[in-house]
Formats: structure tokens, C-alpha cells, sequence
């Protein structure tokens, strides 16, 4: 987890070089290393040493602005293997999910890393990542993502499973388990039997369908308390001068997010307690 994410750019470093028109590009930083564009060429050797924010300007006169890529940025061009939780939604699961600093997380359904990347950030140098993967080929891409994020292996933090979660599981009292996949209903009780009392489980799904299922499965279980479902809508503004209105496009529907804490092992859940159709009193 000691990758450089401030200071002068060096050798190494993944800069995002953003043009007039908003187009990024990014580089990984080589001593002899060269960026070539249609826009004309940037020699690495113009950014090693500037401090982030720095403006460069290629053979052809164009001026780019060079930053480190956000990690926001970083997922959304990653290479893919299969499609990315997108950040709107992975800032939700680290965040409604509380991955806090040294947390142990079980993910299922790797994907390409995406999800991963935050994980690894949300937990911190002492906490710990398991990630289980059915296809060995999204397992290769996700390793290739995450590695080149935080510069090289993370053995220490990470450790990437191919098989699948209730047969290959052996974790137990982790903080959190996320589910990614098609069917998390079929994963509950693997979670259950892994999670420590007060742990969270969070699934992330992308139909009406799915999510129903997921939420009668964890109700059903009996171990955790009432599910929470919800999914997160984005949208930009544009704002100049006087003129400030919400942007014609929007990040709209990705997913849903389905949440419930792990009660004490031998608890009963409180009875669900239901309105009455046709009334407004509160029970």
C-alpha cells in the first residue's frame, strides 16, 4: 500500500494528461517513454519532476493539464473482463457499508477490480481483502487492474480466490462480505456463517428481480436484521455564470444495493411490523 499519490511526478507514477476538449489520457511515466497523440508528442522526461497540476504542451502546441488519475478515473478506463461497479455505487458499498480502516471484507464476484481498488483503500494497510472469483479469466484481468493501481502485488492485503464463495469459503469473523454476482441469494448463508455478529452484508444487484429475491433470502435466513434496499441516482449541473441548470445527461440506474447487519448467533428478529392498508397511523 505504499504507492505515491502525491509529490513530483516520477518514474513509474500513472498521470492523466486532460486536453482542452476534456479528453484524458494516461501514461505510465518511463524515463525514455514518449506520449504520442494526433495532437503531436509529449516526452515523458517534460513531466518527471513537475509538481501534479503542472500544464505540458505537446510538439503540435497543445497544452495538457497532468494530474494523477483519481481512482474514480482509473476504474472507468480500466481494462475489462466483465463490467465495473461504477464509483457512484462502489463509494456507496464502502461507505453505507462502514469498510472501515483494518476491516477483513469477503468479496464475491470480482469482476475486473473495480470494487477491489476501494476495498483495498477503505481497509488500510492493516486490514485484509479476500476476493473469490468463478472465471479465471476475470480473476487474471482484476489482479492485472489492481496491481497496476497500487503499483505491484499486494499479497499483504489482498488475496484473490478462484472458485466459488460457498464451496472455497474458510474465512471466519470478518467484518463485511459483499456480494456481486447473479445470484447473492444462493451466498447468505455461506455470509452468515463468516460474518461476525454486527458485520455487515451488502449485495449489489441489477434487476427488480434480483433484488426481491436477495431481500426475501436474507429475511428468510434469520440471522440478520431487516435488509435495506436502495440505489443511488447521479447528476451533474452546469454551472456559468447565470446560467446554472442540471446537465441534459445522468448517470441514472446501475444497480441496487441491498444491506443487513449479522446479529447474535441464537437471536430471533423482532417481528416485522407492518401498516395497515388504507391507514396513516404510525404503529
Amino acid at each position: 500500500m505504499g504507492f505515491r499519490r502525491h509529490g513530483p511526478f516520477q518514474v513509474g507514477d500513472q498521470v492523466q494528461l486532460t486536453d482542452p476538449k476534456n479528453k484524458r489520457h494516461t501514461i505510465t511515466l518511463k524515463e525514455d517513454g514518449v506520449f504520442h497523440t494526433h495532437k503531436g508528442a509529449i516526452p515523458h522526461s517534460d513531466l518527471i519532476g513537475q509538481p501534479e497540476g503542472s500544464v505540458v504542451r505537446s510538439s503540435g502546441g497543445t497544452q495538457y493539464l497532468a494530474f494523477r488519475h483519481l481512482l474514480q478515473d482509473y476504474t472507468l478506463a480500466m481494462p475489462r473482463g466483465a463490467a465495473v461497479i461504477y464509483p457512484k455505487d462502489a463509494s456507496m458499498i464502502v461507505g453505507m457499508a462502514d469498510v472501515f480502516p483494518g476491516a477483513r471484507v469477503i468479496e464475491a464476484g470480482v469482476g475486473s477490480g473495480a470494487l477491489t481498488c476501494f476495498l483495498l483503500r477503505a481497509v488500510g494497510p492493516e486490514g485484509h481483502v479476500t476476493s473469490y472469483e468463478r472465471r479465471e479469466e476475470f480473476a487474471d484481468v482484476a489482479r492485472k487492474n489492481v496491481e497496476k493501481f497500487y503499483g505491484g502485488p499486494m499479497d499483504d492485503n489482498w488475496r484473490l480466490v478462484v472458485g466459488d464463495l460457498v464451496s472455497s469459503i474458510d474465512e471466519a469473523d470478518v467484518d463485511r462480505v459483499i456480494l456481486d454476482m447473479l445470484a447473492p441469494w444462493e451466498c447468505v448463508d455461506a455470509a452468515a456463517k463468516a460474518l461476525t455478529p454486527g458485520g455487515v452484508i451488502c449485495c449489489y444487484v441489477a434487476t427488480t428481480t434480483q433484488m426481491s429475491k436477495t431481500v426475501e433470502a436474507i429475511r428468510d435466513h434469520g440471522c440478520f436484521t431487516e435488509p435495506h434496499a436502495w440505489e443511488t441516482l447521479v447528476r451533474d449541473w452546469h454551472v456559468e455564470g447565470l446560467a446554472v441548470r442540471p446537465d441534459h445527461r445522468m448517470i441514472g440506474h446501475t444497480g441496487f444495493l441491498v444491506s443487513a447487519r449479522r446479529m447474535a448467533d441464537g437471536v430471533t428478529p423482532p417481528p416485522r411490523r407492518r401498516r395497515p392498508k388504507g391507514t396513516t397511523e404510525e404503529l
